[in-house]
């Protein structure tokens, strides 16, 4: 308990990064209702992405024989708040059966073979739970569009830093997992600039009519990323772990780039806006 309460004052008070033995994992905080005193309790939790619209938990309890706490709460509560990164956002947990969890146990113990020997040593199945958000729209965290858009910019940095650790520590395989976790990315990434072009640029320009060849050059941006991104999609599905390594290089090197001159340009012009 008290090793959990360090770790989720430590996640809330960074944004959602800790150090430790999660310093190089995906975490995140999970809040449930308990299934017999109605209290509220956070667990921290890894966690699998699985699309941009789920993410992944396994009630492993470390190998234990029984059902985690949280678990149970969930069956009996199935609506959860979830802290990821520097947002929250409610949920509503739905326990995988069938084909559909062996599927996703399978993707995660090939990346991670833990996953597997706590299945193992606890003599039980251990339940794969998707995470499917409730409400659409942008979760909860920062206050001002300045800081939120930081704060997505930071998430995709950390997604990226990431999948290049994991890709190259797999070598010459690409595993179902990896290609889950790549294709993540470019959904979120694909979703985050249409929203951009969509929304936040236009607000920008009504406020900043003079700001307009700096938002060409930022679509610009966005359609040179898209196209990184598509490569990097025609090489998951060509199987060619040789060549993922280099494209997730060149992602990499020009979204830094394209985040580091959208927060320069965007960021001071939002915040004075006061959204």
């Amino acid at each position: 308990m008290d090793f959990n309460r360090q770790v989720i004052e430590e996640f809330r008070a960074n944004g959602g990064r800790v150090g430790g033995v999660f310093e190089d994992g995906r975490l995140l905080l999970l809040t449930t209702t308990g299934a017999r005193s109605g209290a509220r309790h956070t667990t921290p939790l890894g966690y699998l992405p699985d699309g941009a619209h789920r993410v992944l938990v396994i009630a492993s309890a470390g190998g234990s024989p029984k059902h985690p706490a949280w678990f149970r709460n969930l069956v009996a509560n199935p609506r959860v708040t979830v802290e990821s990164d520097a947002f929250t956002y409610e949920a509503d947990a739905v326990v995988l059966e069938g084909g559909e969890r062996d599927a996703a146990f399978a993707r995660a113990a090939e990346a991670d073979p833990g996953w597997a020997e706590y299945e193992t040593r606890s003599g039980r199945t251990l339940p794969v739970v998707a995470l499917v958000p409730v409400a659409a729209g942008p979760p909860g965290g920062p206050k001002s569009l300045g800081a939120m858009l930081v704060a997505v910019h930071g998430a995709f940095r950390r997604e990226l830093e990431l999948i290049r650790k994991e890709v190259t520590a797999s070598g010459a395989g690409l595993g179902a997992q990896l290609r889950v976790n790549c294709l993540t990315l470019c959904q979120g990434l694909g979703n985050h600039h249409m929203g951009e072009d969509q929304q936040i640029f236009p607000l920008l320009e009504r406020h900043h009519p003079d700001l307009g060849p700096t938002l060409d050059e930022l679509k610009n941006d966005h359609e040179k990323i898209q196209e990184l991104l598509d490569e990097l999609r025609r090489v998951l599905d060509a199987g060619d772990p040789a060549s993922l390594l280099a494209e997730v290089e060149r992602l990499t090197g020009t979204l830094h780039a394209h985040l580091d001159h959208e927060e320069e340009r965007l960021v001071p012009l939002l915040d004075a806006i006061g959204l």
